[in-house]
């Protein structure tokens, strides 16, 4: 082992660890809360399972992009985010809104009538704009923006819409596994509390905590 690897500085921040393990926490809790609820694999039940997973996996890509600090871990950092954010997470999370949205169509049932659905497409509606910003400034040598440097110029904009949102999800994920039928038929007052409430603040804060303001100068 050569002199560089010994002496490079750790990857990570402060609430990395803990933004893991109430990442796991949630998608645990409620993939316990679905099978045991014995509610029907036709359709609904994929709607919390694949929604959990992709708030796992999202949070993982988030984590796993930054600190790159040393220039020969930044590729690296940025293909695990493209796999888990992109060629993961996104068709995850895009099945999950499929299984709710056919199962309203088959019966007949009125589209974004709740503070979750309404958020829920809100969130879906930042994560193409946040594809397209991400992918458009990388992709090709940031091609759809003029090639760099100029690709380099939206990267800000980037983790701005990034942050929030991730911010949308875990609103998302609050205002259903807090209030939604599925979630108080199923779960107990506490257990939405600790899961659906005070985990997703602590998420996000943990999550925040890596801001860089200094890399979102739009001024």
């Amino acid at each position: 082992m050569g002199f560089d690897e010994q002496y490079q500085k750790p990857e990570g921040r402060n609430g990395d660890a803990l933004a893991q393990i109430i990442a796991i926490t949630l998608l645990t809790v409620t993939w316990i809360m679905t099978f045991a609820s014995g509610t029907s694999f036709q359709w609904f039940a994929w709607h919390p399972l694949f929604e959990s997973l992709a708030i796992a996996l999202f949070s993982y890509g988030i984590l796993t992009l930054q600190p790159t600090s040393q220039p020969r871990t930044k590729a690296a950092g940025l293909t695990r985010h493209q796999l888990a954010m992109i060629v993961v997470g996104f068709p995850i999370a895009f099945l999950g809104y499929l299984a709710i949205f056919a199962m309203k169509i088959i019966n007949s049932r009125d589209h974004f009538t709740s503070w979750h659905g309404k958020c829920g497409l809100l969130t879906f509606i930042l994560l193409l704009i946040q594809i397209g910003l991400g992918g458009g400034s990388v992709w090709f040598n940031g091609a759809l923006f003029g090639g760099n440097p100029k690709a380099k110029s939206v990267w800000k904009y980037h983790r701005a819409v990034g942050y929030a949102t991730f911010a949308s999800l875990l609103i998302t994920l609050h205002l259903g596994g807090t209030w939604s039928s599925f979630a108080t038929d199923n779960s107990g007052a506490f257990v939405r509390l600790l899961a659906y409430t005070l985990a997703p603040i602590g998420l996000i804060v943990s999550v925040y905590s890596r801001i860089r303001v200094s890399k979102m100068q739009f001024f």
